[in-house]
Parts: C-alpha cells; sequence; structure tokens
C-alpha cells in the first residue's frame, strides 16, 4: 500500500475509539485454535484479535501498516499485562513475519500474493485462519469494492497445499456475504 493508504488508515484509527473486543468469529472457533506457540494475526489494525490470542497464552505478533492502530494495541496490551510484538509493515512491498507460525490470522484483508506464501510460513501442523467478504457482499453493500472482494467460491482454491479444516461461505449475522476458511499445513 502507498504512503496514502498508511495515512488513511491512521486517521480512521484516530477518528473512532479503538475496538478491543475480538470478532465473535474468533470466540466461535475456541476448540480448533492452539493455546500455546506463535501466532500472527495479518493486518490485524488495532489488535482486537491479537489481543485474544495473547490471552490464550500464545506468543501472537500483530502486523499491520498502521503505525497508529499498531501504537493502540501495543498500549492496550501493555494495560491489560498481555505480551504482544508489533510490526508496521506493507504487505504489498514486503513479506510477512518470517515464521513458522502455529497460527496465521487474516481478518478482512486480501492481497493473493500472500496465499502462496502461507503454507511456507506455517509449521507443520498450523492454522491458517481466513475471513473475508465475497462478490455477493455487492448485492448489499457497496464497501468494500470489487478489486478487494473474493471470488464466491474462490477461497479455498487458493490454498491447494493445506488441508481444509473448517469452510463455509454465505451470508452471515453481521450482514456480511463471507467466506470463512480454516485450514492445516500437514
Amino acid at each position: 500500500m502507498p504512503l496514502a493508504d498508511r495515512t488513511k488508515w491512521d486517521g480512521l484509527y484516530r477518528a473512532s475509539a479503538p475496538l478491543f473486543t475480538p470478532s465473535p468469529i474468533l470466540e466461535g472457533l475456541d476448540a480448533v485454535l492452539p493455546r500455546r506457540g506463535r501466532a500472527l494475526d495479518l493486518a490485524g489494525g488495532t489488535g482486537r484479535n491479537a489481543l485474544a490470542l495473547a490471552q490464550r497464552g500464545l506468543d501472537v505478533t500483530l502486523a499491520d501498516i498502521s503505525p497508529f492502530g499498531l501504537e493502540l494495541a501495543g498500549a492496550e496490551a501493555e494495560r491489560t499485562g498481555l505480551q504482544l510484538s508489533t510490526v508496521a509493515v506493507d504487505f504489498e512491498e514486503d513479506p510477512p513475519p518470517a515464521g513458522p507460525w502455529d497460527l496465521i490470522l487474516v481478518f478482512h484483508y486480501l492481497h493473493r500474493p500472500l496465499f502462496t506464501l502461507y503454507p511456507t510460513l506455517l509449521a507443520p501442523g498450523g492454522l491458517l485462519v481466513v475471513v473475508h467478504p465475497t462478490r455477493s457482499n455487492l448485492e448489499r453493500h457497496s464497501k468494500p469494492g470489487p478489486r478487494f472482494l473474493l471470488d464466491d467460491g474462490e477461497l479455498p482454491g487458493l490454498v491447494p497445499s493445506l488441508e481444509i479444516v473448517q469452510y463455509d461461505e454465505g451470508w452471515h449475522d453481521d450482514g456480511r456475504h463471507e467466506a470463512r476458511l480454516v485450514a492445516r499445513r500437514a
């Protein structure tokens, strides 16, 4: 993302109160997520899910383009006594932090070239969790625009070398049409 996008995200985080409550989707995956090991929250913003993973006992790295979002996450981790590493990274220019990761979490961020890297970043038995809107979402919502959406049914094909543990796609309680995937490296 260019500097303009970094500035945009910093501005959005400055303009609203940070949300530190984890996604209900993450809470719904409690039974399959690890309770120890290394986790990467990729493009995790202000760390709402990264903080929940740290609370589970994982060694978590939050990687995002927004230095201000990372600052908010770091302050919340300090306030709550959680360990959290943060790294500012532009995933369109730079690779994700080196693995191996026992868990990689990607909520609402799409950069297709990263999908070829995920299997190499995961530890054996490691999980990839991806949640992202599909083109059907445009039936009810104008954003995100087509460039930032998965094609309907596309997500499983982006991780052919991983074992699909859970997959669902459709309209969900939050009103979005999303693909939700949990996949494991053999």
